[in-house]
């Protein structure tokens, strides 16, 4: 089971290629694909990434929860199932972002890994430090809280 915490900053190199984070891909060490799926989020200038298994996962919520032929699965499964690639991890550890990921998260020299659980996300660092603030603003504003689950309920 995947789950993704912390925050890394890596180098991007000309070419795009960058190193997902040891502990992410460690994570992703039992999946059958080695390397991620990743598209452009459509909530942030980021890109959201997971392993096949959270994908398919995905899929079936979407498949379980939405009518097949209706406007909003065809919106979700083309935000996020059209829009996905498949980047295999190379020797080093490595992915190579596509020009229009890159674009869209408006990805430079570095890029930020970001565990949000059972997925993470892919910024621009300086972007991602106005997020971080914005959030922190809007937890404290609105006294966010949450109750634990008893250990060993919902696991």
């Amino acid at each position: 089971m995947t789950f993704f915490i912390g925050t890394f900053e890596n180098k991007v190199d000309k070419k795009g290629r960058v190193s997902v984070p040891a502990t992410f891909r460690q994570m992703l060490a039992d999946q059958p694909f080695q390397g991620i799926v990743i598209f452009r989020s459509y909530r942030a200038d980021a890109l959201e990434a997971a392993g096949m298994d959270f994908m398919r996962r995905l899929h079936k919520s979407m498949s379980s929860n939405l009518d097949l032929f209706s406007d909003e699965h065809d919106d979700l499964a083309t935000a996020i199932l059209a829009d996905s690639h498949q980047l295999s991890f190379d020797g080093d550890g490595r992915i190579l972002l596509p020009p229009a990921l890159i674009a869209h998260a408006q990805i430079d020299d570095r890029a930020a890994f970001v565990g949000k659980g059972d997925l993470f996300q892919v910024w621009n660092p300086a972007t991602l430090e106005e997020k971080k603030q914005e959030a922190r603003d809007r937890a404290k504003a609105k006294k966010l809280t949450i109750t634990l689950d008893r250990e060993g309920e919902n696991e």
